[in-house]
């Protein structure tokens, strides 16, 4: 991947922002774990290492060890028996083991590296990342979901240096989990929308260049879709090289703006309330693609039927909403919303704007028909009940996610334009 033509065709960006990210390095290629003690070698990257990793990562990653024994780096390993939530106290854990390595190297995907990134930007730490599944967006991220306080909240994060795969792993991994990247690929479409939303309606900060870079992204995953189930290496790497993008743009922007919207609270909110009753929520880029498939449908739905609005102040009725979120996630909620993020919207402002934004969805998003097709032709399930989540919390999700960020959505402005959610799903 040429990162230096990334950032030069960012040069002098019509936005006004100079643009830029930490990552130096990032192989994606076959039979790559056998040299990835040289690559970090030529790359100065420190000898002494925390190594973390899970027993599934590592068994994947066969030859990884000796690799870098033998150019000379000394581990410090931290091997877990599986991990599938990035948790606060793990966050603390790898800290505490961060003393006396001088960089960490995280193995595997997703929770693991989440934890890692955390650690190693809390104490100062060189990062790095062998990828051992295409699963997930956040390898490239300067920022990373943790669970503290039974909240998913993004907390700051080291962006790594060096991002490595071998596509050989990544075709041989699960499908579950190829399947799930793709999901979270296929989210980017609500995410430009959300963001090009609350641009016209706030002025928050917005760069089409940043948003190309997405699209293209997009249409490179898109383009595998029917390859994503096979042991293949050319869509394996596809979707990994879209991943890294992703997460690039993420640090381009400085926010995580181009790479999730409404889909990823709508998990999150999932996620969160599964955690609580002590269910493991299943791979969050399953989720996230499920949800994307609900809010394409839904965005699309209003666009297509609502011509004009009359917009009101918020409606919210906070007690309804705190009992929704109950006792355990109530504070950490109202933090969010306090003060909440429709005190800055103009209601005129929304009102005039509608119909650019119905246009900016319409010509954006996929139909309903062609989202289906995609996410069924690249192996990715598409209902709530293939996510295990019920009626109850389907509709919980859908109707309250938007508290759980300050943050403006479209699906938090309904209620101020006086659209039921549930009333657009078909």
């Amino acid at each position: 991947m040429d990162l230096n033509k990334i950032l030069s065709d960012m040069k002098n960006c019509p936005c006004g922002k100079e643009h830029t990210f930490a990552t130096k390095v990032v192989e994606i290629s076959s039979g790559l774990v056998n040299r990835v003690g040289a690559v970090l070698t030529e790359a100065n990257f420190p000898k002494k290492l925390l190594f973390v990793a899970d027993e599934n990562s590592l068994g994947a990653s066969a030859g990884l060890i000796e690799s870098l024994t033998a150019a000379g780096f000394v581990l410090k390993k931290v091997i877990y028996p599986d991990v599938r939530t990035a948790r606060i106290e793990g966050v603390r854990e790898l800290e505490a083991l961060c003393y006396d390595v001088d960089a960490v190297l995280s193995v595997g995907t997703g929770s693991i590296n989440d934890m890692c990134r955390v650690a190693s930007y809390q104490m100062g730490k060189r990062f790095a990342i062998f990828a051992t599944a295409p699963s997930m967006d956040g390898f490239a991220s300067d920022t990373a979901p943790i669970i503290e306080n039974n909240f998913k909240n993004s907390f700051r994060a080291e962006q790594p240096e060096i991002i490595l795969a071998d596509t050989k792993i990544l075709a041989d991994s699960p499908v579950e989990l190829k399947a799930a990247g793709f999901g979270d690929i296929i989210a980017k479409y609500i995410g430009l929308v959300d963001w090009k939303i609350s641009n016209l309606l706030t002025d928050e900060y917005y760069c089409d260049a940043i948003a190309d870079l997405t699209m293209k992204a997009i249409n490179k995953v898109v383009a595998m879709g029917e390859h994503v189930t096979d042991a293949n290496e050319e869509a394996a790497g596809s979707i990994m090289e879209a991943l890294v993008f992703t997460g690039l743009a993420m640090k381009l922007a400085g926010t995580s703006r181009p790479a999730s919207g409404a889909e990823h609270v709508v998990s999150h909110f999932w996620e969160c309330r599964k955690l609580l009753d002590g269910v493991w929520p299943g791979y969050h880029g399953t989720k996230v693609g499920v949800a994307t498939v609900l809010i394409n449908r839904i965005y699309r739905n209003i666009a297509s039927r609502v011509t004009e609005i009359d917009p009101i102040p918020d409606p919210t009725d906070w007690e309804t909403v705190k009992a929704v979120f109950g006792e355990k996630m109530v504070d950490e909620m109202m933090k969010l919303n306090t003060p909440t993020i429709t005190d800055t919207i103009d209601l005129a402002r929304l009102k005039a704007k509608w119909p650019e934004i119905r246009t900016l969805i319409l010509d954006t998003l996929p139909t309903d028909e062609e989202m289906v097709r995609m996410m069924k032709t690249a192996g990715a399930v598409i209902t709530p009940e293939d996510v295990h989540v019920d009626a109850k919390l389907f509709e919980e999700g859908l109707r309250y996610h938007a508290y759980m960020r300050y943050r403006v959505l479209l699906t938090r402005l309904m209620g101020m334009m006086q659209i039921d959610i549930m009333d657009y799903l078909q």
